[in-house]
């Protein structure tokens, strides 16, 4: 079993900045090749994937196109840790965001943590 565990959630002004961080724990030899991804949910809307380091090993990323060129997402492996650092933050960036780790058989998810921009 492996647990996710985010945090660096906070209030926020619009332009302002934030870094997100996602400390796996637990099992990490069942997830050496997976994937990695940030979602976020907004009230009353269905959970989006805001970014993602695929498990392939080219390990591709792929972004929503709501956060190309202001949010980017890094890992590192040695500490079992991915970032989301998000940039011109905008009301509409306003949501709980939750790290995802995925792989052939397995898919987890953290509990998340709040992203509130407002001025």
């Amino acid at each position: 079993q492996v647990q996710l565990v985010e945090s660096g959630g906070d209030l926020a002004q619009p332009g302002g900045s934030l870094r997100l961080s996602c400390v796996a724990s637990g099992n990490l030899f069942s997830i050496e090749g997976a994937g990695w991804a940030w979602y976020r949910q907004a009230p009353g809307k269905e959970r989006e994937l805001v970014a993602r380091l695929s498990k392939s090993k080219y390990g591709e990323i792929l972004y929503a196109p709501s956060v190309k060129g202001r949010f980017t997402i890094s890992r590192d492996n040695a500490k079992a840790t991915m970032y989301l650092q998000m940039n011109d933050l905008a009301p509409e960036d306003t949501a709980i965001y939750y790290c995802n780790v995925y792989g052939e058989s397995y898919d987890y998810y953290g509990q998340g943590t709040q992203v509130t921009v407002s001025s």
